[in-house]
């Protein structure tokens, strides 16, 4: 069947020209964070505001007023969420895994980088990146809790206090 219903199509045009909007609205209301790069909380946030987004869309049993109230009540979920790793710390271990050093004074943690899944090809693509030819001259390569590698120069480490939360089993 190409058209069940052409009643359809305006029902679903209408409802998307409405509950977009309300989803933006509602996005810029919860701030910067909501929106921040992705941990694997926020992973499952942004996957329920789609999946929540395409039932309001495509699905006659979920009211207007119903859809914009569930992609309300996970942002604000997801603002709690935040609000509480901010004001009580140590919820921080359950909600979000802590950086991970794969490179430490030019060396690589094997164990750790197989652990972790991160190729060596992967650590020499970041060096490179930060203009580093030689990985002697890193101090540090992290592996950031939303997937993403930093990289400290020998040069840029000063006291190493940005390294203070970091999990790092290869001392």
């Amino acid at each position: 069947m190409v058209l069940k219903n052409p009643a359809d199509l305006l029902r679903l045009l209408l409802v998307a020209v409405l509950v977009y909007p309300a989803l933006v609205v509602i996005l810029r209301v919860s701030g910067k964070r909501t929106l921040s790069k992705l941990n694997a909380f926020d992973l499952v946030v942004t996957v329920a505001l789609g999946s929540t987004l395409a039932t309001i869309l495509l699905s006659r049993d979920v009211s207007l007023v119903e859809g914009i109230l569930a992609l309300a009540l996970l942002v604000a979920l997801q603002y709690a969420v935040a609000l509480l790793a901010v004001r009580w710390p140590p919820s921080q271990r359950l909600l979000k895994a802590r950086p991970t050093m794969l490179l430490r004074d030019g060396r690589p943690r094997y164990d750790t980088m197989r652990r972790v899944r991160v190729a060596e090809s992967e650590i020499r693509q970041v060096a490179r990146s930060q203009g580093a030819g030689d990985l002697g001259e890193l101090a540090a390569v992290v592996l950031e809790t939303d997937g993403s590698l930093s990289v400290i120069t020998r040069s840029g480490l000063g006291d190493g206090s940005s390294l203070a939360d970091v999990r790092d089993e290869g001392r």
